[in-house]
C-alpha cells in the first residue's frame, strides 16, 4: 500500500476504494489501524493471534491512506493519538493494549529509530498541524546518525547494510532517511543530512541511472529488485531529494 502511494496511485484509481474499505475495517476506539499479530507468552503477548497496531506498522499504513486521497473523522483522531507519543528524544517503541507488555529490544527511554522515521513521515502529510512534532523527529533522526557509532536503540544500526541504496521505502535506510528528512525545510542545510545526501550522490550509477545496492527479493522483477544495472525507479527517488535541495 505504501508503495502504491508513493509511486502515485490514487483512491480514485480501478480497485482502490475495495482495498480501502478492507484496511479501515479493522480500526480501533482511536482510528488506529490494525493487523493480525501473535506475540508468544515469552515474549510478554498472549500467544494468540489478535487485532493490533504497533508503532512500526500503523503510522505507515496512515501514511498511505493519506497520500493516496483518503481521509475522515477517525484518521483524524487516528493520528492525534499517535503524534502526541513523541518524546524528547522521539518516538519510543509503543503498541496498542492488546499486545500486552510486548515491546521490542532496546530500553523503554530509548527512541524507536524505525517507529521515529514513519512516525515523521506521517505527519509531513499534515505540516502545518505537527511542525513541532516533524522537528522532534527530524532532531531524533540527525542525532541518531551523529552518534551512529556508538547509538544503536533498538538493534537499529546505521551502518554498512543501511548506507545501501535500496527501494521500496519499506525499512530502515539512508534513502528513505534522507527523502523524509529532505521534506522538512529546516534540515536542508544541517551538516548531518548533508552528509547522509552526498553519500547517496556520491553512489555508483550508470546510463539508466542509480544502481541499487540492496533488494528485498520478492520486488526481483522490478527494476529496483536488482544490482546489476541502474534503476529508473530509484534514480527518481534520488532526483527528486535532488530537486528539494536545490529549490
Amino acid at each position: 500500500l505504501s508503495f502504491l502511494a508513493d509511486i502515485g496511485v490514487t483512491i480514485k484509481d480501478k480497485g482502490m476504494k475495495e482495498l480501502v474499505t478492507a484496511v479501515i475495517k479493522h480500526r480501533n476506539e482511536n482510528g488506529v489501524p490494525q493487523l493480525p499479530v501473535t506475540i508468544g507468552e515469552a515474549y510478554g503477548g498472549t500467544g494468540v493471534e489478535t487485532w493490533a497496531w504497533a508503532l512500526c506498522d500503523a503510522p505507515t499504513v496512515l501514511y498511505s491512506l493519506s497520500k493516496i486521497g483518503f481521509t475522515d473523522t477517525l484518521m483524524d483522531t487516528a493520528i492525534a493519538f499517535l503524534a502526541v507519543l513523541v518524546r524528547e528524544n522521539g518516538w519510543g517503541c509503543s503498541v496498542s493494549k492488546e499486545l500486552g507488555n510486548w515491546r521490542g529490544p532496546g530500553k523503554k527511554s530509548d527512541p524507536c529509530p524505525y517507529a521515529t522515521l514513519i512516525m515523521t513521515k506521517l505527519l509531513l502529510q499534515r505540516p502545518e498541524t505537527y511542525s513541532r512534532e516533524i522537528l522532534t523527529g527530524a532532531r531524533a533522526l540527525l542525532g541518531l546518525w551523529e552518534n551512529s557509532r556508538t547509538d544503536h536503540p533498538y538493534i537499529f544500526y546505521m551502518g554498512s547494510d543501511f548506507r545501501k541504496l535500496k527501494l521500496p521505502f519499506i525499512w530502515y535506510d539512508i534513502l528513505h532517511v534522507t527523502d523524509v528528512l529532505s521534506r522538512i525545510p529546516e534540515v536542508r542545510k544541517d551538516s548531518r543530512f548533508l552528509e547522509m545526501w552526498h553519500i547517496i550522490d556520491a553512489k555508483p550509477r550508470d546510463e539508466s541511472g542509480y544502481i541499487p545496492e540492496s533488494v528485498y527479493l520478492p520486488w526481483k522483477a522490478w527494476d529496483f529488485g536488482q544490482k546489476k544495472k541502474g534503476s529508473p525507479w530509484m534514480t527518481v527517488c534520488v532526483e527528486g531529494i535532488r530537486k528539494r535541495l536545490d529549490g
